[in-house]
């Protein structure tokens, strides 16, 4: 479908969305115990704002002394309206005059409605249907509530949701959740907070911050926020090993990298026991602060599979001695500084597929009851690709793109050469382009650093470049050399590059990297 017919049948329009009767057969939505609570003593005259209630609903509101109940109206969006149209695959980042835009979510006229004290709301829920928690419907109602407190609400202004689902946690944190009643969730937000996230794009539609645009910099000059700021809050990046020891030497790489960009916010890597005490010494050597964690089990894992304990990043939420969190895999290096992404609110992370965002850097704010949620949700939550990733998306839908070049994917989907070229480019630019190239595929460190060892099996071809390659072994060769030894080769892995550099042989791959000579000196020397 053309854009211009798509965005003409997302922005339909539909009947007002306001208060009407409900059906005979519908059950009538009973008024909380807790309302007495809500609306508090004094002589002053409530008001009460009622999004997407019924009359039926709304008629024990009324009754109670002394309140004044104000519907608040909004066109609904239409049915064809669709998640993906917020959430696109691809959108234009290089461009800086027009860029892409965001279909509109209807919202009520603000300026017609006083300040409220009260809030309450009938939340859509379709659940178990599928992607109920991905229906535009819904979101809208929760953006409705969550924008009239902050456009018109005073500073304690109380929110009241009836729905039979949670509602978002990307808009309502459940550190604001004052009290639960069966379907009733009675929310206090910390409005600063809740403006921050307001203030973005409704989508990912549209990038939440293009870093590199003209005059970027200078208007989000980090230093200069800070020193106005009474209370700096305590901000740190973050990264997680567990169940292997593989990941030592790339966590080593990333701690330096991002020393090399001058932050100076702290670095802590959590760790399992399966970690040494050698390694520990190492990684503290690199910059970190390590903390020792319990690994979680992901409860639909297999035994012994790869992702049996990738739940353990559940655990950066517990980090709450911190604000806020920037969590960077172990897989990736840092080529500019990241401080900027400080400013930006829980779920803000780079777009992977349709709807889904990369997990490899992602804003993070620690919370004990955000936690025990993730912990509690963890047999009845399916991950699309068995992961941390596949798990967070489910649970953040409505999230925050920030441009590719923050967390840059080292792959070629379309296996062009121009895609090829461009990609290289940007691998190698020096300055750097980039801000970080997360190294998918086989890592580096456990290739010979004479070419990307990606080229000699068949399905990672995608992830090959060997100019990827080579920024990281340079970065390598800057590194203390004590720091060096842990990115060595075991026999084993020896074996294993030996052969897939057979197998490509055997296959005749075109590009005969399986010809080049290895160089690289950990070929005669073994890890220790």
């Amino acid at each position: 479908m053309e854009n211009g017919v798509k965005m003409k049948a997302v922005l339909e329009e539909t009947p007002s969305h306001t208060l009407k009767p409900r059906g005979l057969n519908i059950t009538k939505i009973e008024v909380p115990s807790f309302v007495n609570e809500i609306i508090g003593k004094g002589i002053r005259m409530k008001k009460i704002g009622m999004i997407n209630m019924e009359e039926n609903d709304v008629s024990d509101w009324r009754n109670i002394k002394g309140q004044t109940i104000i519907p608040i109206h909004f066109e609904k969006v239409s049915e064809n309206f669709k998640w993906e149209d917020l959430f696109p695959e691809w959108i234009d980042e290089e461009e800086e005059l027009e860029g892409t835009s965001c279909p509109e979510i209807p919202m009520p006229d603000f300026r017609v409605y006083d300040d409220m004290d009260i809030i309450v709301a009938n939340l859509p829920c379709k659940y178990p249907q599928k992607l109920w928690n991905r229906e535009v419907f819904r979101l809208q109602v929760h953006l409705a509530a969550a924008n009239l407190a902050v456009k018109r609400g005073r500073k304690n202004i109380k929110l009241v949701f009836w729905s039979k689902c949670r509602p978002m946690l990307e808009l309502f944190r459940c550190d604001d959740l004052k009290k639960q009643e069966g379907d009733w969730w009675f929310y206090e937000p910390e409005m600063s907070r809740l403006q921050q996230k307001l203030s973005l794009p409704v989508g990912s539609c549209k990038l939440s911050l293009p870093l590199w645009a003209q005059g970027i910099d200078k208007i989000f000059d980090v230093s200069k926020i800070q020193s106005t700021t009474k209370t700096t809050k305590r901000q740190a990046y973050v990264t997680v090993l567990h169940s292997s020891e593989s990941y030592v030497c790339g966590a080593i790489g990333l701690a330096q990298s991002l020393r090399q960009t001058d932050t100076k916010r702290d670095l802590i890597i959590l760790l399992d026991s399966s970690i040494s005490e050698h390694k520990q010494q190492a990684l503290a050597q690199a910059g970190w602060q390590i903390r020792i964690i319990k690994r979680i089990r992901n409860p639909r894992a297999e035994k012994d599979s790869y992702n049996e304990y990738n739940y353990s990043k559940f655990r950066l939420w517990q980090l709450t001695d911190y604000d806020k969190l920037i969590f960077i895999d172990s897989d990736i290096i840092v080529l500019r500084n990241l401080d900027i992404l400080f400013h930006f609110p829980q779920m803000s992370a780079t777009g992977n597929d349709i709807w889904i965002f990369n997990s490899g850097i992602m804003v993070i704010e620690p919370s004990k009851c955000t936690f025990k949620y993730l912990m509690d949700r963890r047999k009845d939550i399916i991950s699309y690709n068995g992961g941390d990733q596949g798990f967070l998306n489910e649970v953040f839908v409505w999230w925050h793109r920030l441009p590719r070049r923050v967390n840059f994917l080292k792959n070629f989907w379309s296996n062009t050469t121009l895609e090829a070229s461009v990609k290289n480019e940007l691998f190698g630019a020096d300055p750097p382009k980039v801000y970080s190239i997360h190294y998918l595929g086989l890592k580096p460190w456990n290739c010979y650093r004479d070419y990307d060892c990606n080229w000699n099996i068949g399905d990672q071809r995608v992830y090959a470049s060997d100019v990827a390659h080579k920024r990281w072994w340079k970065f390598h060769d800057g590194m203390d050399e004590k720091l060096q030894k842990f990115c060595g080769l075991n026999e084993q892995r020896k074996i294993e590059l030996d052969w897939d550099r057979r197998m490509a042989r055997l296959a005749g791959f075109g590009d005969e990297h399986w010809k080049i000579n290895i160089t690289d000196p950990r070929r005669k020397h073994l890890i220790h």
